[in-house]
């Protein structure tokens, strides 16, 4: 089995390259960093990007904590030890543009024990505007990536998608999914742990490339104020399921994290306009019509 130590410093590598990438890709922005330690073990590197020229407000985000796993945690995974390492890269991006899709991508370690270890992660779109070439795109270069490693992990991870990024009061998904994994080792990916550390860093690998095509292509595109405002209304869902669902804010939040890197996903700006209907026959409706479980992009 690969060290905790080298799947870290791997892990760091990513931030790099996504963080050279993302400055490449806005032009004109540069990415600030914070390095901070965690009180009980470990530290990371918060990576800010603020007010470029596509790119308002985006964190791309390294940790490798360790410690004592609160009682609430223990509980959630059925544990009796309590010592645990984790390590990871989480990215949210916020663009200025409505045209322009929100991206989240995550990729992370976890270790109790020898036995009691874990990769998860994936990568979703939240479009303000769902664009069915671009979700087929997006779809189709996650799919690519997957079969690489295991002809069935694009079926079964945007399946897990679908269910797991579902903001259940508005019964709606929040974006048009992509990949999630969670607890994966020999057992459950059907391949050794080499070859799921593989397929971890190549779902990392895969975020520059596709993000840049989906800014490029609508970045330029002109777009009105009634735009403008429906992208801070689909911001507010984002924001809803981060604060209500999210599995890893929960987790930052119950093991002391640093605040400011786990709450980093929130936009700058969100509206709730109360009980917002969109017009009949409009893109604003056609998009609600699209964040639904279940549609075959690829």
């Amino acid at each position: 089995m690969i060290s905790r130590e080298s799947i870290a410093l791997e892990y760091q590598k990513i931030q790099d390259e996504i963080c050279s990438g993302l400055e490449a890709l806005d032009g004109r922005a540069r990415f600030e960093e914070e390095v901070w330690e965690r009180e009980g073990g470990g530290g990371g590197r918060t990576r800010i990007i603020q007010k470029g020229e596509v790119l308002e407000k985006g964190g791309v985000n390294f940790s490798a904590v360790y410690g004592k796993l609160p009682e609430p945690v223990k509980q959630s995974f059925k544990v009796e030890d309590d010592d645990f390492f984790a390590t990871g890269v989480s990215i949210v991006i916020h663009p200025n543009h409505p045209l322009v899709p929100i991206i989240h991508m995550n990729i992370r370690y976890f270790e109790m024990n020898e036995d009691l270890r874990w990769f998860g992660g994936g990568i979703d779109l939240t479009p303000h505007y769902v664009f069915e070439d671009d979700a087929r795109f997006f779809h189709n270069s996650l799919k690519n990536v997957c079969d690489k490693f295991n002809k069935n992990f694009y079926s079964k991870f945007k399946t897990w998608a679908d269910n797991y990024f579902f903001i259940k009061h508005r019964n709606e998904t929040r974006g048009i999914g992509g990949i999630f994994y969670d607890r994966l080792n020999p057992a459950s990916a059907e391949i050794g742990w080499p070859e799921i550390f593989e397929f971890s860093k190549a779902v990392g690998r895969s975020f520059v490339p596709i993000y840049t095509e989906l800014v490029n292509k609508n970045r330029y595109d002109v777009f009105t104020e009634e735009q403008k405002q429906w992208q801070y209304q689909r911001r507010s869902r984002y924001v809803e399921f981060n604060l209500v669902y999210d599995a890893g804010t929960k987790f930052g939040l119950e093991t002391n994290g640093r605040i400011e890197s786990i709450l980093m996903s929130l936009p700058p700006q969100a509206n709730w306009e109360y009980n917002y209907q969109p017009a009949a026959g409009s893109e604003e409706e056609k998009t609600l019509s699209l964040l639904k479980k279940g549609i075959d992009w690829a």
